[in-house]
């Protein structure tokens, strides 16, 4: 690789999005999920209104922190995520789209777009997470260029502890560790949203081909993201984090949450 291309001045802000999973915890779906209306937004100077998908919040984000290049990582059975949202018109963004197999934990849904994105900054997103701020990756974004850190996380309270990865910090605000999905615990932190430089995607790349040399992904525990962001940590990788202590965030995931997410947006 060339150290020229490689230096943050060239560096490009990527979207990430991994939409290859299976939805099976609120399966069967009339569509993908991350396609499942919550809300309405106004089309046509506002004089109309349509249905919102979830993925229309997250999109909406990126594109408020001038992210306008997209690639959305999914599985064959999903076609009605390109049909929906094309080219990216309907945001002034461009999206694109890469497809792969059966995934085997988010980590090597993301390390399919290595070979797109080894040179960028890229900020990940969840398409079934409704987040608050509005400006979240604004300040995760600034703040990466501030620290110069290889990982800003940008952490939301949450009350379901168990279903997401917590995060505990020290004394002076700094990411100590990472739980993931803990039974029991007095963290009040999640992670829902992170951008991270080249050296953090090469390092989550090597970490997956490393995984995939060990034999049969099938007889593997699910890889997380926050596993790898714990080993990281304990490599020395640089993190830092944003804490949005009136933050919000929501998983449709499950059927009670999906539920909460309607109310909410209705």
């Amino acid at each position: 690789m060339n150290t020229a291309q490689n230096s943050k001045a060239f560096w490009e802000i990527i979207g990430l999005i991994p939409a290859a999973g299976t939805a099976s915890r609120i399966a069967p779906l009339p569509c993908s999920k991350e396609l499942y209306p919550i809300g309405f937004r106004s089309v046509n100077g506002g004089n109309e209104i349509r249905p919102k998908v979830v993925t229309h919040y997250l999109l909406e984000k990126m594109r408020q922190a001038d992210i306008t290049k997209v690639f959305m990582i999914l599985r064959a059975e999903k076609w009605d995520i390109p049909r929906y949202f094309g080219d990216g018109k309907m945001f002034d963004m461009d999206i694109a789209y890469l497809m792969m197999d059966l995934s085997y934990g988010v980590p090597f849904t993301l390390d399919h777009a290595y070979p797109f994105v080894k040179d960028s900054l890229i900020a990940i997103g969840f398409p079934d997470i409704i987040f608050e701020p509005d400006d979240a990756y604004i300040k995760i974004i600034r703040k990466q260029a501030e620290t110069n850190a290889d990982i800003v996380l940008g952490l939301f309270p949450t009350n379901n502890p168990h279903k997401t990865d917590m995060v505990e910090l020290d004394e002076n605000g700094k990411v100590r560790t990472l739980h993931i999905k803990p039974k029991y615990t007095q963290l009040i932190y999640t992670w829902q949203i992170a951008v991270w430089t080249p050296t953090f995607t090469d390092y989550l790349h090597n970490y997956v081909s490393d995984r995939k040399g060990r034999g049969k992904l099938e007889h593997q525990n699910e890889l997380y993201v926050g596993d790898v962001i714990q080993a990281a940590l304990k490599d020395t990788i640089q993190i830092d984090s944003v804490l949005f202590k009136d933050g919000k965030c929501l998983d449709i995931g499950t059927p009670e949450d999906l539920i909460k997410a309607l109310q909410v947006n209705m």
